[in-house]
């Protein structure tokens, strides 16, 4: 793919991704996307094809590292470390990918309708496999017996609020855009709270 495609495909990403966040996917026009991403709205068509097909790459611009933070799972280590780096990757994603991170929120509550077959078993697979990585631990006594499904529920909520509540943040913090103290912060807020409230095994 040539660098002028790449860029442009981008551009009109990071765009729609802030107009489906911002206006839903029924409200955001493709005129509104061509002319944040300073494309001609033609290219919109050009590189993808329709507002639906934008729509879904939106969702799968957040699903593919959504699915990479998970690797620690993936591999053998120590339960702490992994914790760890899940977590310090979700708020990466909520930081890196905040419009998107929305987008993925309002489809799910939504029903999912966009998501493919493919990409909500693809999900719901790799939840399963977390899950049953936190119950070997338990079963193993590495960590307190807590419910592995709820634990990995809280962990979602508590990392992808700094993207889809924002606002909220902003507003009680004072600050238009958090930094990286804030975010530093938060992680090893969040990291305290999961391997001392859980007593997992260092």
């Amino acid at each position: 793919m040539s660098s002028i495609r790449q860029r442009n495909k981008r551009l009109i990403l990071s765009a729609a991704s802030e107009e489906f966040a911002d206006k839903g996917f029924a409200a955001a026009k493709t005129s509104d996307i061509a002319a944040k991403a300073g494309v001609p709205k033609p290219n919109v068509y050009y590189y993808f094809k329709s507002k639906d097909n934008l729509y879904c790459e939106v969702l799968e611009s957040f699903i593919e590292p959504l699915m990479q933070a998970s690797a620690p799972f993936n591999q053998d280590g120590k339960p702490g470390q992994i914790l760890r780096d899940y977590i310090h990757a979700k708020i990466r994603i909520s930081r890196e990918l905040a419009c998107a991170s929305k987008v993925f929120a309002s489809e799910i509550m939504h029903g999912a309708p966009h998501l493919t077959a493919q990409q909500s078993t693809q999900l719901n697979q790799q939840a399963k496999h977390n899950i049953a990585c936190i119950q070997g631990w338990i079963d193993q006594g590495l960590m307190a017996k807590v419910d592995p499904t709820h634990l990995l529920f809280s962990i979602w909520a508590v990392t992808q609020t700094y993207a889809d509540f924002d606002w909220q943040i902003s507003s009680v913090t004072g600050k238009a855009k958090l930094d990286d103290s804030d975010y530093q912060a938060a992680a090893d807020t969040i990291i305290r709270m999961v391997l001392k409230g859980c007593e997992v095994a260092e």
